[in-house]
């Protein structure tokens, strides 16, 4: 896994197992990886999974079972979703909006840019 600068590693690791559970690969219910696991096949410390565990666990997408693993929690999707639309509405729309401003742009201009993306991305 490339990992970016510019954000926090066990982070991009959390977002790497969201997106194994919204794309099906990691089902609900369903035991996941190890830390040690993880750790090995991503090239990270096991501390820093460690790490992603308890994030992912605050924000109750994955759950632990002494003894047994890690699972990934009954409605995991809709929250990762859930989750995943708080930040882009927190941090990243209001980066866009203003550099809609600073370039003079008006949301209409980003609606056609929109309408333009999903006929090409059926």
């Amino acid at each position: 896994m490339e990992f970016k600068d510019n954000q926090a590693i066990y982070l991009q690791i959390g977002d790497y197992v969201c997106e194994q559970i919204l794309l099906g690969r990691w089902n609900e219910g369903e035991r996941i990886l190890s830390v040690r696991e993880l750790g090995v096949a991503l090239e990270v410390n096991p501390n820093t999974v460690l790490r992603t565990f308890d994030f992912l666990q605050s924000i109750e997408i994955i759950f632990n079972k002494r003894g047994v693993g890690y699972f990934v929690v009954e409605q995991a999707k809709s929250k990762i979703i859930e989750y995943r639309r708080k930040q882009f509405l927190e941090n990243e729309l209001p980066v866009i909006f203003r550099s809609m401003e600073i370039l003079g742009m008006k949301i209409e201009d980003l609606n056609q840019q929109y309408k333009i993306y999903l006929k090409s991305n059926p």
